[in-house]
């Protein structure tokens, strides 16, 4: 065979020739040493794995999330028509638009004695709540009742809740979308609970409901005016009992701050 015009493709046939390879080989073995060697065949590749079909189980389809906006929308319609707090509580048991509820045990809703003077709300739920769907009763929740002992309240004479109401997977923060979902809510089982002081604890608590921008650290202890709709109430952020866990040093902080929930309640 004679190549003209390709002079690259040329000189490596050349190489090959005076290496010795004068034959060319398929990818199955051939014994070349066998009276009358087979012929070549060509190479089979292996087909890919067929992905798994996938199968919903027998039933209704599967619910999949709303789109955030849309959330919103159901939870400001739905939450506006509860009259009391138990069909708050309902409502919130039928509403599938935050993602967290797929992934939570149940709901926690809230504990305490609704229409009490303090009402306190957290962020969202722990493990411990999850499991017993009522907020504030692992080691955080220990705290927060001395801390009311400690200026004469106890649990039932106060009402406590979370802005969220499913715990967030792994005890983190919720989102700033998965609280605006929940805000709607909260919104309304404040204005429901009716109390004369709102109490932020934590950051995101304080945040959400009282639209502030700075961090706990700058605003807790001062007071802010909460409006539900019907009537303004008196509102004041203080460190989350699971910051103070961790920051033993910040209690006396939160110990001032409870001193002017005190004296807040026997001026009124």
């Amino acid at each position: 065979m004679v190549l003209t015009g390709n002079k690259p493709a040329r000189e490596l046939i050349d190489f090959y020739l005076e290496a010795g390879v004068d034959a060319l080989l398929n990818e199955a073995p051939v014994d070349h040493f066998a009276e009358e060697p087979p012929p070549l065949q060509p190479a089979v590749r292996a087909a890919p794995a067929a992905a798994p079909e996938t199968r919903f189980p027998a039933g209704p389809a599967p619910a999949f999330p709303q789109a955030p906006d849309a959330a919103v929308m159901e939870a400001r319609s739905t939450a506006k028509g509860a009259q009391s707090l138990e069909e708050l509580r309902e409502i919130l048991q039928r509403f599938d638009g935050c993602a967290l509820k797929a992934t939570a045990t149940q709901l926690v809703f809230a504990d305490g004695t609704p229409g009490a003077r303090v009402m306190l709300v957290g962020e969202a739920p722990g493990r411990d709540e999850d499991l017993e769907g009522l907020p504030f009763v692992g080691r955080s929740g220990k705290l927060l009742d001395r801390m009311l002992a400690a200026i004469g309240l106890d649990r039932t004479q106060v009402y406590i809740a979370n802005i969220v109401p499913w715990r967030p997977p792994g005890n983190r923060t919720p989102t700033p979308q998965e609280s605006q979902i929940c805000l709607p809510f909260i919104t309304r089982q404040i204005e429901l609970a009716n109390p004369d002081i709102l109490v932020c604890l934590g950051g995101p608590s304080a945040q959400t409901l009282l639209g502030l921008k700075e961090g706990i650290t700058k605003t807790r202890g001062r007071w802010f005016n909460f409006d539900t709709g019907t009537r303004e109430i008196r509102a004041i952020p203080t460190f989350h009992p699971a910051f103070l866990l961790r920051s033993p040093l910040q209690k006396r902080f939160a110990w001032r701050d409870f001193l002017a929930i005190k004296k807040a309640l026997a001026a009124n």
